[in-house]
């Protein structure tokens, strides 16, 4: 298939690509009701069946999943024999953190020095028009598809409730397909085309530290009277060494990643650090992300300082997640952070921690044709040779698609790169990332096409 007319079809498509990012980033779709109306998850939904239907997709349904979300799925049957390929992404979002924090609506698409802003911008609604400018560009090259193609795209995976896996688990013979592109990741760089060949997983715990029957005067009490919050700031403190690497025991931190390196001024910059601020943890960047485990508190529930009072608190509560390497166990992982959060909890505190469910880590592999096709679309689309990088957050639909499909190749792509602040305020998407990487996903199943038809 020559490059040029899908890359002058694809950069045809941009603005149309822009107006409908722009409706779809308008839905509130935070999957969680105490925070926005269910209302704004299922017209995004709704606005995806929409969109894949009028593209050509048939049997297009909302299936309610045992989370309470909905998912959309489409399919459409390719030439005779012609492999399938199944599309994924996600139109739920993070909360958008602190609304006045943003340079301009959270919820509104706005473009500012070259870069298109707003909640899912890029996690993970860009990665869906990925999907969509890739196919409509090939319906006007071609007036049609060279694959068979099922379409999947959930509502809870920034929730980590795990309905689509559930549903999939259930209906074992709906996802199936020879390929799975997964619209979730990103370039290792803007303008680097990557494949990303491991996640981390990911497991989560809460905990709560009471000391006390109640709050007590600081004057009167303090000194002697046990403190909940800082009991529970040292226990969260023994989690990591003096380096910043993890110190729970059965968690190894000094595995090595051997491929593609991230140069620690490059991360430095991505991820804005500030000067004079050392990095947490030893060994390469990469290490530290790819490779080892990783501790983070997500939250603490503890009297914010405006209004705080003198007192002594006598409970105090945090989320703690846990990233588990490619190698790991998570739910192995999961119980040595709980026996060391046990062990180091101070004597005598009531303490009760709350297992908030596991995704296994999860390595693809890159030998197959689907890899193949995908190094050359890439090369075509970006003018460079394709690498591989690790990612260290987590997809946990990855593992259940690996243990129900095993000969299907799982490829991870997306118009993520650092610079995008996904999970922050003020996130963005590179307009020619999404441009580069629809034409490297149309190009892809040209090529894919002509390695696998019989």
């Amino acid at each position: 298939m020559p490059q040029q007319p899908l890359a002058d079809a694809v950069r045809s498509l941009m603005d149309r690509a822009r107006t409908d990012l722009a409706e779809l980033v308008a839905f509130r779709s935070v999957a969680d009701p105490r925070q926005f109306p269910v209302e704004e998850c299922r017209g995004a939904a709704r606005w995806v069946a929409d969109a894949f239907a009028a593209e050509g997709l048939t049997k297009v349904q909302l299936l309610d999943t045992p989370d309470g979300t909905q998912a959309v799925y489409a399919e459409l049957p390719g030439p005779e024999g012609a492999p399938t390929v199944l599309l994924y992404s996600h139109y739920d979002v993070q909360p958008p953190l602190d609304e006045d924090a943003w340079l301009s609506p959270a919820f509104e698409l706005t473009e500012r020095d070259g870069r298109w802003y707003g909640r899912g911008a890029a996690d993970c609604k860009g990665n869906i028009l990925m999907h969509l400018t890739a196919l409509r560009a090939l319906r006007r090259v071609d007036g049609g598809y060279p694959v068979g193609l099922k379409i999947i795209v959930e509502g809870s995976e920034e929730q980590g409730t795990g309905g689509l896996e559930q549903y999939a688990q259930a209906h074992p013979e709906l996802l199936a397909a020879d390929a799975i592109v997964i619209g979730d990741t990103g370039n290792f760089t803007a303008g680097l085309p990557t494949v990303t060949a491991t996640l981390r997983g990911m497991t989560m715990v809460e905990v709560s530290l009471t000391t006390l029957a109640g709050n007590l005067h600081s004057g009167a009490f303090g000194g002697a009277a046990p403190d909940a919050l800082q009991g529970l700031v040292r226990l969260l403190a023994s989690l990591h060494d003096e380096h910043g690497d993890v110190a729970v025991a059965g968690l190894t931190s000094d595995q090595t990643w051997p491929g593609v390196q991230y140069p620690e001024e490059q991360f430095r910059a991505d991820a804005k650090v500030l000067d004079g601020v050392a990095l947490t943890g030893t060994g390469t960047v990469a290490d530290r992300l790819w490779a080892r485990p990783a501790v983070t508190v997500h939250g603490i529930d503890a009297p914010p300082v405006i209004g705080a009072t003198s007192s002594v608190q006598a409970a105090a509560k945090a989320l703690v997640s846990l990233r588990v390497p490619p190698g790991g166990d998570a739910l192995a992982a999961q119980d040595a952070l709980i026996a060391h959060l046990e062990a180091q909890a101070p004597a005598g505190a009531r303490l009760r921690i709350e297992r908030q469910g596991a995704g296994e880590p999860f390595a693809a592999d890159t030998s197959g044709p689907a890899y193949e096709a995908m190094g050359a679309a890439m090369a075509e689309a970006f003018g460079t040779p394709m690498v591989a990088s690790g990612e260290g957050g987590s997809i946990p639909l990855c593992n259940t698609l690996q243990s129900l499909y095993p000969q299907a190749e799982i490829v991870l792509i997306g118009v993520e790169e650092p610079t995008t602040q996904i999970h922050a305020v003020n996130e963005s998407v590179d307009p020619r990332e999404l441009e580069r990487m629809a034409l490297t996903e149309a190009l892809f199943l040209h090529r894919y096409a002509e390695l696998r038809s019989v």
